[in-house]
Order: structure tokens, then C-alpha cells, then sequence
């Protein structure tokens, strides 16, 4: 057995399912039970020993020699791991043409070399790594939250303003009861408690798609808004910068994306400095706005005076409340990433998600007050934390310390989505309802394709909504918090099914949290309907939709594949045994020369029933090719096929299904021969005909197309 990866797994001893080995899942009973019934019945030509080669490769004493097209390099491959075993050191994964080992090596440049797959636990975060990797979306949203909510009242003019102070209330209290309910769901859950696998395990599959929906509609969102918000910051210091904004936040995109395609470790020890140094410089502002405010006996300075462009109403102070709702985008993100953890896994996440909210009510309370006391108004040209640092740092470097700060944690907040975003996609992969693509963990031990998908959807909304902020906001929050209210409402009915102490406590607190981000949900949903919010309500029914259609489809590839092939399936691709098969050689000849005769002679020589077929433009033509054909001894049986247009794959592949359908329990094997060049470059002058036709035959059953390689230097 030839293992690649350098050692064993024990990713799974150590509680987690997130491993190289996902990709490969085991056989259930039922299928192992028909295997042994199948093996049973089996008759082979040989011995299963009887090969006329050693496959072990002389693992002791020699290794394998190069050949004249440098296709394998003389290193040592293989390194001996048990009696029966053979493991691929790493250097057999490079290419063996020139153009290929350069790509690898400037893609190990940039990504760095390709970690073992026992180096999966290892990869994981210490709490002090993981808090700032996962809560630098949460903690960088006080820099657009508070802003995105005063935004909305100012509407109504200036007096409106003093609702800010009660709203922030209100959502301290929703913050720490959200908080505090996923603390609970994370032991409860403690593989990993994304709302999907929550609202699906209690709730049913359906809601644990919508869940799904809305969290990758969030991790999308929340990669455009930081870096729209990041990129805002930077021209409110720089304004020469604005015409430069949508360029500058691809690139930002494509940085994030390489920094985690470097691993997760690496990735979090790239963006540990940036979060905390943020959380040093607002601390730090708020320290010194706070002691300006109390040698003014915490006198409110008067804001400026705005004009009313709105009426206040309800309607206006529920848009405000859902705007400043955005602040808590995030909050969920330690409970997604929980297998990402050192052990213990659970225990630590919790302790880490404790953390997160006691920095974000502190932080966004401090600012909304601060803000108020500071009669600071939003404004189009300058960000309400731009206008903050310069009333506070008036003077000397602060200020510039503090929108470099804010510009980097908000540029960066957006690793909090590539570090769930791919995750969630292994979830549902896993589950049948992604791509299995997505559970392939790349060189460095990361989910390689879900980070890519998620740069190239971020980087086309950005560049769609031009990289504004305020455009991007209203599609923020309806996503995210139908994942609160799924997950939440799940966690209700976890407790009421397992009843154990104090149930009835963690119950209620799970119940307050769906009720208030239900509350929210529902009103960004109606007040921001129109300003956008439709589209994410749009786009969850489709993409749970989309979901259901990728699991049906696997659900039937999976029927078809078992170990127990459904009655409909056809004879010729239902048989198991060899002894079963029945089977035609199918040769299609162009020209007899020397790739056409080792195609026949390659055919010959598996003992089975062969027909050589030759396809001529014309009558003349055909006749000439037999009369070639009776010189060589007529060996084989010949059957030509005029085609007086010319056209060469079609009758071909009509030919065969012919063939087939005359006898569905045939095995048509079809051998074509196949010129290999060595130089890249005179591809082209050649066609790919043993490319067009298997895909010409690719839908037909029962039929199997190889190519007979002849190489030319």
C-alpha cells in the first residue's frame, strides 16, 4: 500500500474531525458485509503475488533509475515506513517538466514548504494566537458599528442623536446575551458549533442549510465591509488615495489570501500584532477622551446643528438599531472554529469567546459614550473614530498611530472569515451538500479551495459596490443574525431533548438570545428591505436550494457506487467479478505506423476479442487502407467506415454506441494510440483525437477509453 503523508493521523484520537482524512470516508457496515460477499465470489486470472515486476521498488537496496525524458528524477521517493508499507517523502510530489517544478517552487516561495499530515494538530492555536485571529472582525466592527448606527438617527436631525446612548444599551444586552449563549452551545457542540451543524442536528436539515446560507453570505460580507471600511480609513488620513480605492482593496484581498494559505499558524501569527495593537490604541483614546470629559465635570459638548431629512419614528429607530447591530458580527466565529483549538479544544475556545465579548462591550459602550460626549456627528468625509482621534490627539503621533492601527485591524478583520468561511465549507461537504472538493486540505494544512472561493466572491462584491461602506452595510446584518437565530433556537430545543442539571437555566438563556436576534433579524430585514437587505433575503432560499440539489446529486452518485449496485443500474457496469465481464478491444486505426501498431499489439496482448475500425473520407481511400491492411497479414479484424464529411469523432463514437446497444453486457474497451512530445511547444501542431473522443463517449455506459502512449523526442 503506497501512503502519501509521512505519518499516521492522530488528528482523530485527539477528538477532532477535521482531518487530511475526511476526503476518504469508511465503508459502513452494509457495504463491508457485500464486500466480503463479493470477495468471496472472486476468480482472478493469477495469484494476487504473481507480478512480473517487485512492486516494493527494492526499497532496501536500489532506487528507481531516471529515464531519457527526465520523468523521474533520481532521488529517493519512498521511505520505508512498515513491512508493507511505502510513504512518499515529499520531494515525489514535484513536477516532472521544467515549467512545473518552477511554478512549485515559487508557489512554495510564497506559501512556504508542504506540511506533513501529523502536523495537523500542531497547526492549531494557543488561546492568546487564537483571540486576536478570530475576534479581530468582532472587535474592528466598534470602528464602523457605532457609526453605522449614529448614521441612521442623525437622519432626523441632530436632537435625534441623544438616542444613541439608549440603543447601545439595548445592544450591550444583546451582545452579552448572545455572548453567553454561545458559550453554552460551544461544550455542547464541542467539534465544532456553527450554527449550521447546531440549527441542523435540532432543528432538521433545512434550517441548517438557511443557517449555512446566511453564514456564507456573512463571511462574504464581512471580508468587503473591513476591507471597504480599512480602505475608507486609509483615504480619510491619505485623500489622495480615493481614486485608488476599489485597486487597493483586491489587493488587500489577495494578500489575506495568501497569508492563510500559508496555514492557519502562520496565518495567525501574521495578524496576532495588529489586533492587539488596535485594542492597545483605542484603549489609549478612550483613556484620554474620558479624562478630558471628566475635567469638564462630563459635560457634553453640543454637536453640531443637522438639519432633519427624516422624520423620527419607529421605523427609523429600528433601522438605527439594526445598523448598530452590525457591531456583534463575528461573535460566532470562536464556536465555527472550535476544532482549530490546542486542546482542550472546547475549553478553551469558551475561555477564548469569553474574552471576545468583555472586549467588545467595553469597547463599543466606551465609544458610543465617548462619541456623545464629544457632540461628534457622522460625517461623508471623514469616519466618526478619524474625528474622534483628532479631538483626543490634537497634537504629536497619536492620531496617525491610531488610523494606522484601525486601518490594519480593519483590513484585516476579514482573516476572521477566511479562517470559518472554509471550515463551514468542510462541514457541508462532508455532509453532501458542498463540493467535495472542499474537503481537501491543501500543502500547508489549509482548506485551499474554500479560501480561494472566498476571496474571488468577496473581491467581486467589493469591486460590484465600488468599495463603499455605507452601500455594503444594509446586506450585513440579515445573514448573520438568522445564523444567531437558527443556532440559538437550536440550543433551546438541545436542552429540552437532553435534560440534564440545569437544563432549564441554559435554556432560557439560549431562548433569550433567539428572541433578541430574532428581534434584530426581523427588523433589518423590513427597515433595510429596501436599501438592499432583499438581496440576502433573495439569496438564502436559493443557495439552500442550490445545497439540496448538490446533496441529491451525491446522494444518487453514492446509490449508484455502493457495494450494492441498484437493479437499473447497466450489466455492463454493474458486474463485480472478473469472471462476469465480457469484453471487445476496439481499436479505431487512422494510418498504419508505428504508434498504430503498438496500439494493435498492446491490444492483442490482453487476450480479449479485438476489431481494428478505420474511418475514410472516401471509397478510394478505404479500399487502399485494406489492401495496406493485407500486407501486414490481415491479423485482426478490420471493419472500415466511410465518412463522406469528413468528420472522424462522430461516426466513431455512433459506431461504438451501435456496438453497445447491439449488446448492452459488452465491456467496450477502446485503445488509442497516442503520440507524446517531449516539448510542449509542438502540442499544437497535433490534434487531441483520444482527448474528443472519450469526451464524445463519456455519457455512454460500458465503455472504457485508453490511450497506448508512444513517445517522440
Amino acid at each position: 500500500m503506497l501512503r502519501v503523508g509521512a505519518d499516521r493521523d492522530d488528528a482523530a484520537e485527539a477528538g477532532t474531525v477535521v482531518t487530511p482524512s475526511a476526503e476518504f470516508p469508511p465503508l459502513g457496515d452494509e457495504e463491508r458485509a457485500a464486500l466480503g460477499r463479493i470477495g468471496e465470489r472472486w476468480r482472478g486470472p493469477r495469484r494476487a503475488d504473481d507480478l512480473p515486476v517487485d512492486p516494493t521498488l527494492g526499497r532496501h537496496d536500489r532506487h528507481p533509475a531516471p529515464t531519457r525524458f527526465g520523468r523521474l528524477a533520481p532521488i529517493d521517493m519512498f521511505t520505508v515506513a512498515q513491512p508493507d508499507e511505502l510513504v512518499a517523502t515529499g520531494a515525489a510530489d514535484l513536477p516532472g517538466d521544467r515549467a512545473g517544478r518552477t511554478a512549485a517552487r515559487v508557489r512554495r516561495a510564497l506559501l512556504g514548504p508542504p506540511l506533513s499530515s501529523a502536523s495537523v494538530l500542531y497547526e492549531r492555536m494557543r488561546k492568546l494566537v487564537a483571540l486576536p485571529v478570530l475576534s479581530s472582525d468582532l472587535l474592528s466592527s466598534v470602528a464602523y458599528g457605532p457609526e453605522a448606527m449614529l448614521a441612521v438617527l442623525v437622519l432626523a436631525g441632530s436632537t435625534a442623536l441623544g438616542l444613541a446612548l439608549p440603543l447601545a444599551a439595548v445592544l450591550v444586552v444583546l451582545m452579552v446575551a448572545v455572548g453567553l449563549s454561545y458559550r453554552q452551545t460551544i461544550p455542547a457542540y464541542p467539534h465544532g458549533a456553527g450554527s449550521y451543524i447546531v440549527a441542523g442536528d435540532n432543528l432538521g436539515r433545512t434550517p441548517g442549510l438557511a443557517a449555512a446560507a446566511g453564514l456564507m453570505l456573512d463571511y462574504v460580507l464581512t471580508v468587503s465591509v473591513s476591507v471597504a471600511a480599512g480602505v475608507h480609513a486609509v483615504t480619510s488620513a491619505l485623500p489622495g488615495l480615493s481614486s485608488w480605492a476599489v485597486p487597493l482593496g483586491v489587493l488587500v484581498i489577495a494578500v489575506l489570501l495568501a497569508g492563510n494559505l500559508r496555514g492557519v499558524r502562520t496565518a495567525g501569527n501574521i495578524f496576532v500584532l495588529p489586533t492587539y495593537a488596535f485594542v492597545v490604541v483605542l484603549l489609549a483614546v478612550l483613556a484620554v477622551g474620558y479624562a478630558k470629559a471628566a475635567a469638564r465635570g462630563f459635560a457634553p459638548v453640543p454637536p453640531p446643528s443637522v438639519p432633519a431629512a427624516e422624520g423620527l419614528g419607529l421605523l427609523l429607530v429600528l433601522r438605527a438599531f439594526s445598523s448598530g447591530a452590525v457591531s456583534m458580527t463575528g461573535i460566532e466565529a470562536v464556536s465555527n472554529a472550535v476544532p482549530a483549538f490546542r486542546p482542550t479544544e472546547w475549553r478553551n475556545a469558551r475561555t477564548t469567546l469569553g474574552w471576545m465579548v468583555a472586549m467588545l462591550v467595553t469597547l463599543f459602550a466606551s465609544l458610543v459614550g465617548l462619541i456623545h460626549l464629544d457632540g461628534l456627528v457622522p460625517r461623508a468625509d471623514e469616519t466618526l473614530l478619524s474625528q474622534l482621534g483628532r479631538v483626543t490627539f490634537p497634537s504629536g503621533p497619536g492620531y496617525a498611530i491610531l488610523q494606522a492601527t484601525t486601518a490594519l485591524i480593519l483590513l484585516l478583520a476579514a482573516n476572521t472569515a477566511f479562517n470559518d468561511f472554509p471550515r463551514l465549507l468542510f462541514f457541508m461537504a462532508r455532509d453532501g451538500h458542498a463540493p467535495r472538493r472542499f474537503l481537501h486540505m491543501g500543502d500547508r494544512l489549509a482548506f485551499s479551495n474554500g479560501l480561494v472561493a472566498l476571496a474571488l466572491t468577496a473581491a467581486a462584491v467589493f469591486v460590484a459596490f465600488g468599495g463603499h461602506t455605507e452601500r455594503l452595510i444594509p446586506l450585513y446584518a440579515v445573514g448573520v443574525f438568522l445564523a444567531f437565530t437558527l443556532s440559538q433556537t437550536g440550543m433551546v430545543v438541545h436542552w429540552r431533548r437532553h435534560r440534564g442539571p440545569g437544563w432549564r437555566r441554559r435554556l432560557a438563556l439560549n431562548a433569550a438570545g433567539a428572541a433578541l436576534s430574532g428581534l434584530v433579524l426581523l427588523t433589518a430585514a423590513v427597515a433595510k428591505f429596501t436599501e438592499g437587505a432583499w438581496v440576502v433575503v433573495l439569496a438564502v432560499p436559493l443557495l439552500v436550494l442550490l445545497f439540496r440539489r448538490i446533496h441529491r446529486h451525491y446522494a444518487r452518485l453514492h446509490h449508484a457506487l455502493a457495494l450494492h449496485p441498484p437493479p437499473s443500474a447497466p450489466p455492463a457496469e454493474g458486474d463485480e467479478l472478473p469472471q462476469q465481464v465480457r469484453h471487445l478491444v476496439v481499436v479505431p486505426v487512422a494510418r498504419l505506423n508505428r504508434a498504430s501498431l503498438r496500439a494493435l499489439a498492446y491490444a492483442t496482448s490482453l487476450g480479449r476479442p479485438t476489431l481494428a475500425v478505420h474511418l475514410a473520407p472516401e471509397e478510394a481511400e478505404a479500399d487502399r487502407f485494406r489492401e495496406q491492411w493485407r500486407a501486414w497479414g490481415d491479423h485482426l479484424r478490420l471493419e472500415t467506415i466511410v465518412s463522406p464529411y469528413r468528420s472522424v469523432i462522430g461516426p466513431l463514437a455512433h459506431y461504438l454506441e451501435a456496438l453497445h446497444a447491439a449488446s448492452p453486457d459488452l465491456t467496450l474497451t477502446v485503445i488509442v494510440p497516442e503520440v507524446v512530445l517531449r516539448r510542449r511547444r509542438y502540442r499544437l501542431l497535433h490534434s487531441r483525437a483520444e482527448q474528443r473522443l472519450r469526451v464524445a463517449l463519456r455519457a455512454l455506459p460500458g465503455v472504457v477509453v485508453t490511450s497506448v502512449p508512444v513517445h517522440v523526442s
